[in-house]
This record gives structure tokens, sequence and C-alpha cells, in this order.
């Protein structure tokens, strides 16, 4: 996104109570895009890239199509929008007067396809109209336009953006927009009326303003576009092959059905929906196996600190839960397991940690703010979590996968980096949190360490490695002690300064998963059990939310102010939901096996918290897809799809779908979504 972009948002979402200015929404539409480049189709049609954090390419920055019927031209407005069938190809249906206009989008790797069909043509002479803004280079100014007759190509210093169509091509003047423009209080109409007469700008301008022939007795046209850092000469060859080959919709139709045939699972048996969660993981993943965290909705750091990256905290999540899922299911997700693991043992830093975040396509270190232990001081700006996440994948990676040597010597240099940051009292010590807003000393940390640990002793290491990490387990197993609250009868948020911290955090339901992993090494203890029972019932109870209007879910913790604008209350978010629903069937399977009486209790209450984010649920917004929250009437926010719910939706459906039927004469759980 570009200043001029963001500024133009900024005129256009004044005064709205549900919008933060000058972002780049996803909240609606669907995406498209199954390798390195991720296209966002708008319900009116209009294509903008997501594409750098997975490419390096940023492509088109905006966009807009109409039909010229008889010298008239009407741009398309918001229309009804679907995937077709189990695909990445993006349909919206366009009504024009008494006509009907299908648009079919697919991205096969760096190219991206759009198909047009006109219906009810009656032999009138048809156009499509596109306006198309390029940033090549993340760049909208020192811009430079080629026109190759039959395509266009809009360029900075290394990446070269190509239009082309299927059918007769013409290029009409679209000049930059003007700094009055920008400083005028009206947002600048897009596309703008007329050109000015600056025609030498047109030739140094990032927009392509084409008109497009539809033809034949069933009015058809492609239009394609080419992110390229190669030669000119070979990305025009191959954007005028690709779009003669998909010149019919049908060809395009049939090269989806391939992609998504090449790239995602046959089938998942069984599983509601978890198709749906694998085309948004998939939708998310680089080339490498990385994921960025979302669709970056927010490139100057307006109101986060941005989304397109890969944080090994939630990359890591959603790959340990992924393997959750597959070994439940048969997923086949081999390759998705290996490259993980793979880029992983890659970006391990000497000290046998992973740093806050990198980009997705490549590996390198990306702007961030906890990257401490890459600075000299000493310095608690170090999210130790996201490294326990990552330790705990590769070791369940080396048992379950692959006893890889690259990654059992990761797994070992992992063990050092955890000790180095375990204090004597059996948690780690000061550094940010999960949801890296605070520092101190955290319930969720300590979580993600005991299952880190207990996933090392399981691996199949050398015995003086898998003793070291069982009796650092116990060590944190112990140490949890100090974090309880008796009072409240849950784990607190954090120990800061000696004092506990007692809000509810939905961070800490990753006390149950680890316990569960800690069982098959050492004992949970009744009066454990009975302190996991009180805290997840507590918080699961008291982040629950049912607001009026159509919502309800689970907060992130107690008090949370994040993006609340005018309302109350902190809102609803899909991870700490789907969280909530993943922790409960685990605590089930603890509670099961131990004999325990309030078993069935949590397997409800999973199934319950599951519905909310399901593909039908109140959480989620169009394609199945989980944006990160929502205010209370039901408006979504900030990254959507975010990749983390969605992994844990998929593990969890498929962990209750291989369990047996609840007893129905089991205890109602407290909570109660209607």
């Amino acid at each position: 996104m570009e200043l001029y972009d963001a500024l133009d948002d900024v005129k256009r979402s004044r005064g709205d109570p549900r919008q933060f200015s000058g972002e780049r929404r996803s909240i609606d539409g669907l995406f498209s895009g199954l390798d390195d480049r991720l296209v966002h189709v708008a319900p009116n049609g209009s294509l903008r890239d997501y594409s750098y954090p997975l490419s390096g390419l940023a492509g088109i920055e905006r966009s807009r199509f109409g039909l010229e019927i008889d010298g008239d031209v009407s741009w398309f407005d918001d229309s009804a929008q679907r995937y077709v069938d189990d695909t990445a190809i993006v349909e919206t249906v366009h009504e024009v007067g008494d006509r009907t206009c299908r648009q079919y989008d697919l991205t096969l790797g760096r190219l991206h396809l759009t198909a047009f069909a006109l219906e009810g043509a009656d032999d009138v002479e048809a156009t499509i109209r596109a306006c198309v803004g390029f940033a090549p280079d993340n760049q909208t100014g020192r811009i430079g336009q080629l026109r190759h007759g039959d395509a266009v190509e809009v360029h900075h210093r290394n990446e070269r953006d190509f239009l082309a169509a299927s059918t007769d091509l013409s290029v009409i003047g679209h000049p930059s927009i003007r700094f009055e423009e920008v400083l005028d209080d009206d947002p600048v109409p897009f596309p703008r009326p007329g050109n000015d007469d600056r025609y030498e700008e047109d030739r140094l301008s990032p927009i392509a303003m084409v008109d497009v022939d539809l033809s034949g007795p069933e009015p058809t046209a492609t239009i394609a576009t080419l992110l390229s850092a190669d030669d000119c000469e070979a990305a025009l060859e191959r954007v005028r092959a690709d779009v003669d080959a998909h010149a019919d919709p049908e060809a395009l139709l049939e090269a989806g059905r391939r992609q998504a045939r090449d790239r995602l699972p046959e089938a998942t048996p069984g599983i509601d929906g978890g198709f749906a969660d694998l085309r948004a993981l998939s939708l998310l993943r680089a080339t490498s196996g990385a994921r960025i965290a979302g669709p970056e909705f927010d490139p100057f750091y307006r109101h986060s600190g941005g989304y397109g990256y890969t944080w090994f905290r939630d990359d890591a999540e959603i790959a340990g839960f992924l393997l959750e899922a597959d070994r439940q299911a048969g997923l086949g997700l081999d390759e998705w397991h290996a490259a993980s693991a793979r880029f992983y043992v890659e970006t391990q830093l000497d000290d046998g940690t992973w740093p806050h975040r990198v980009w997705s396509d490549d590996g390198t270190l990306a702007p961030g703010w906890a990257h401490g232990r890459l600075e000299e001081a000493d310095s608690v700006d170090y999210q130790a979590d996201q490294t326990a996440s990552v330790a705990a994948y590769l070791a369940t990676y080396l048992r379950v996968i692959d006893d890889d040597e690259r990654v059992r010597d990761a797994v070992v240099a992992a063990l050092e980096g955890l000790d180095d940051t375990l204090e004597a009292d059996g948690l780690p010590g000061r550094v940010q949190n999960a949801w890296e807003n605070m520092t101190g000393r955290f319930t969720h940390t300590a979580a993600t360490y005991l299952e880190a640990y207990a996933a090392i002793a399981r691996a199949p290491l050398p015995d003086d490695v898998t003793a070291r990490a069982r009796e650092s387990a116990r060590t944190v197993y112990e140490g949890l002690d100090a974090l309880w609250v008796p009072e409240r009868g849950c784990y607190a948020l954090r120990l800061e300064d000696g004092d506990l911290d007692d809000r509810l955090d939905g961070s800490t339901l990753a006390l149950a998963a680890a316990h569960r992993e800690y069982a098959e090494i050492g004992t949970v203890d009744d009066e454990r059990l009975e302190q996991l029972v009180s805290h997840l019932e507590t918080t699961t109870d008291g982040l629950y939310r049912d607001p009026e209007g159509p919502i309800e879910g689970l907060a992130r913790f107690e008090g949370d102010p994040w993006r609340v604008a005018d309302q109350e209350e902190p809102k609803i978010w899909t991870v700490t939901t789907a969280w909530g629903a993943h922790a409960s069937a685990e605590l089930h399977e603890l509670l099961a096996g131990s004999g325990h009486d309030t078993a069935a209790e949590f397997d409800a209450r999973a199934r319950a918290l599951l519905e909310l984010v399901a593909p039908g649920g109140p959480l989620r917004s169009e394609g199945s897809y989980l944006p990160e929250q929502f205010f209370d009437d039901g408006t979504p926010d900030s990254a959507t799809p975010l990749g983390w719910p969605h992994a844990i939706r998929l593990a969890t459906a498929t962990a209750l779908e291989g369990s047996d039927v609840p007893d129905a004469t089991a205890d109602e759980p407290a909570l109660d979504p209607r």
C-alpha cells in the first residue's frame, strides 16, 4: 500500500466507528493464490496483491473493472461471490441491467488470470474496461510504462509487472494522482474521468487503463497480469502464451482444478469444513513452506505492527496442529510437515533460539520489536514461547515423521536455548508474552516450555539429551505452582516483580495440551488435575462474552483494550475461541485417561466452542475465513484470514470427529453458546 492510497482510505473511512483508517482490508472478498502470489478479489471484482511477503514482488495496488456496452461504461459494484468447488477459483457474478457478467479469478504461480463471460449479450458490442494500478518494488513514483501492442509493462528498477489480454486490447491514458488531490478533503475518484491532457505522464504512471473486447457468440475475454523480476522478453512471452492458453473460461476452470489437486489434499474425510481450513492455510503459505500470519492489512503500522511476516509462534503452532490433524485424519500433508522442519532448521540462530519474525519467502530477518537475542545488550525483548513452540514441533516431527539428522541437531540446540532462559525456580525468565503487549514471567510461556521439554524427552535422541529434557520438564511442572491463584481458581497471566497478575488470559489455555504431553513422560497428579479443571472452567467462562448481536465467543484477556474503538468491552477473538475448544478437547482426553468424572463435561464444552468458529458458525466471514477479531455488532476486523485459528479449528475438529460420542446423560457444560 502506498501513501497516496493510505491517505485516500483515511478520507473514505473518516467517521466510520468500525474501520481503522489507512488500512488495506480483506474482511470482505476472497483470495486466490496457492503458490507465491496472493491476490484478493473484492466483492466488486477489483483485484489487489498481498504478494510481497510471499514473493518479494508487490504487483497490483488497486484496480477496477467495468462493462462497456454501446459506449456506456457501468463500473462493477459489490456482487455475489463464491469459490468454485474445492478450488481457489473465485467466481464473482455481476448483474448489469438485464445482463449477467461472470468473472473468474485464478492465481497460478506469479500469474493471475481474470476471465469474463457475458450472458444475454444479444449481439451487442461489449468491452471490458480495466483500470489497474501497479506498485512495482512497492513504488508508485519513478515508474515507467511500456506498451508492447498486445501487452502493457509497468516497471521500476527490479520488478516488472505485465498486463495482457486474450482479445484486442487498447490503452487509455491515466495519469498519476496530483499533490492537490492528495491534500483535498474528498477521496480521489478511481478511475479518474479524463486524462487532464497530461499525455507525457501516461508513460510515467503506474496505472494501466485498457479496453478489452468481449468476442465470440458467447462473448468472453481473459486478462492476465504477471509479476516478474526476470528478463523482459521472457516475461512478455510467458504472459502472452498464458493468456492465450486460458482465453476460454473453461480452460481457466480446469487449470484451477488441477492446481487444487496438486496443492491440496484430495479429501478431508469426516471433517466438516476441513477443506476450507486447508485452503486458507495454503493461501498464506510461501513456497518455502513458511506461512505469513495473515494478509498484510496495515503496512504503515498505523494500528498494529504488521501481519505479513512469519512469526515462529504462529507458524510452529500451525505446523503442530496440522501434524496433529494429519495423524488423526490421514490428510496426506507429509510435504507440508517436511517443509516446515526445513524452514525451522535453516532459520535457527546460533544460540539455538529463533528470532521474532522473518520474511516468509527466504527466512531473512524481518523488522520486529523482539529481536533481543540478536542484540549485544541483555534484553527482555525476546518471545521465548516462539522457540519453545518450534522445539516442540521439531521433536514431534522427529518422533512421528522423519528421524532427520539436521532436525536432531536443531532440537539439541533448541534445548540449550530453552535451558538458557529457564530460571532456578522452574519458570522462564522475564520476556515478552504471546500477545506481544507486555513483559513478565508468563503462564503461557511456562506452558510452552513444559510441552517442548516433554516432546524432546519423547524424541529419538541420545539418552543423556532425553533425560535432561525430562528433568527440565519436571522442573517446569513444579514451577507452575508459583503461578496458581487459589482465590480465583486459575493460573495467573504472569508474575511481575514478585506479584501475581491474576487476570484471566486466553493464552494460558495452552496448559491443557502441555500437561497432556507431559503425561506421556511423567505423572499429572490429582491436585494438578483439579487445578486444570478449575482453570479451564474459570478461564473459558470468565472470558466468554455473549453481547447483544450475532456473535459470541472468548475475549483475549481480561481488560484487553486493543482495537476496541468506541466499544467498551474487549473484542471477541477467533484464536482464543478456537483455543478454548482445543484445550477442552485435550483436557477431556487427559481426564478420561484418569477416570475423572468431569471428562464428558469438557468434551461437550469443546464441541460448543468449536461450533462458534465452524464454517457455519457466527465467527467467520466469506469463504469460511476466520478473521482475527470481531466487534460486538458482528463486524469482523484485523487480519483475514488469520492462519492460527484455522489450524486450531482443523485439529480440534479432527480430534472430536475421531473421539467417541459423549454420553447423552452427561451434565451440560456451564458454557451455553446459543
